[in-house]
């Protein structure tokens, strides 16, 4: 991939309005970042906006350079390197920053995730069981936060394991585990998806946490509060077609009560190492490796102004799915794509999970 691609691609992702599901649009029509650049304008105009404004060269070369200085990379979703667990995702990351091996990122993958005030026999439970994957050839994947994702990551320490943060990747979170972030990052794989320089914000950790289940064959979690983030990461990988998977715990105990309903759900009871390998072997090692995946230009037929308008007078305030548009509308499912793609991009729509979407 050329330079020049590289930072087109870059801008695209970082100007407003383009989230991962309109970036991934916008390469499959147009095949290259350069190219989906240029035609921005047009779009955002048909959209029902007014200029573009599109993330300038000079912010996204400073990005490159001090991801560079950082000793870490940018790898596209079409990129060998990338996982393509997670690339088979909706919605997955245009672009993540890494640093460390990501050979390991094309091995069996286990996520492993829980309370952040997990009482001591859970951190034990979570410490072994991710030792034990590792021991198995089995990367555990978790997300650096207190409490079970620290005592999974320091487990599998002896074989792999990656931390994913909703910082950038110089932002150490929580502080008090910016030595293990180091040690991850310098032995094993941290994976970030925002710029560096990223504070933790409330809103990056349900990205991160989709990124978590993205990568994982599947999710174990240990103790999680109902509406907890772990909950989020679990309901991700269920959405995903992934592996659930919960340890039970006592019913007195509030940080056992969204396990217990996971598994009053259908997700797996876990109790030993062998209960997570049954739940997700055997495991194809053609699914394991894959190539990265070529962007090819589609060009789209544009629709009639009056297609566009009865498109609109569908869309409301409450989400609806994508594909009821379609069937509601009578229009091609590529143009009704295209539609909505200009209406993102002028920010008069919002993309919601579920692939549904709503207008602002």
């Amino acid at each position: 991939m050329s330079d020049a691609e590289r930072l087109a691609r870059l801008r695209l992702i970082r100007t407003p309005h383009v989230g991962p599901v309109s970036w991934h649009q916008l390469m499959q029509r147009f095949g290259s970042g350069v190219a989906a650049l240029e035609a921005l304008p047009d779009l955002v105009l048909r959209g029902g906006a007014g200029k573009a404004r599109i993330a300038p060269a000079e912010i996204a070369e400073r990005e490159i350079e001090c991801v560079a200085a950082l000793g870490a990379r940018h790898i596209f979703s079409d990129e060998d390197d990338y996982s393509p667990l997670l690339r088979a995702v909706e919605g997955a990351p245009p672009v993540i920053v890494v640093r460390g091996d990501t050979a390991m990122l094309h091995r069996p993958c286990v996520a492993i995730v829980g309370a952040r005030n997990a009482s001591a026999i859970a951190c034990r439970f979570a410490r072994q069981l991710a030792a034990d994957l590792a021991g198995q050839g089995v990367t555990v994947v978790s997300g650096l936060a207190r409490g079970v994702d620290t005592a999974a990551h320091v487990g599998a320490m002896g074989g792999s394991t990656v931390g994913v943060i909703a910082s950038g990747i110089d932002i150490a979170f929580p502080p008090e585990n910016a030595a293990l972030q180091e040690k991850i990052a310098s032995d094993q794989l941290l994976i970030a998806e925002q710029p560096p320089g990223t504070e933790p914000l409330a809103r990056h950790f349900p990205s991160r946490n989709r990124i978590i289940a993205g990568l994982a064959h599947g999710t174990v979690v240990i103790e999680a509060a109902p509406k907890s983030g772990s909950l989020i990461t679990a309901r991700r990988a269920g959405d995903y077609g992934r592996e659930v998977m919960a340890v039970p715990g006592s019913p007195l105990d509030p940080r056992a009560q969204g396990c217990n309903q996971l598994i009053r759900e259908g997700a797996t009871l876990i109790q030993t190492i062998d209960d997570v390998l049954e739940a997700i072997g055997p495991i194809d090692r053609r699914m394991v490796r894959e190539p990265g995946r070529a962007f090819v230009a589609a060009p789209v037929a544009e629709p009639a102004d009056g297609e566009r308008r009865a498109l609109v007078e569908l869309l409301g305030p409450t989400p609806v799915a994508v594909d009821e548009l379609v069937r509601q509308s009578g229009q091609d499912a590529a143009a009704v794509q295209l539609v909505l793609l200009e209406l993102e991009l002028a920010g008069r729509v919002e993309r919601h999970a579920g692939a549904k979407i709503s207008l602002l």
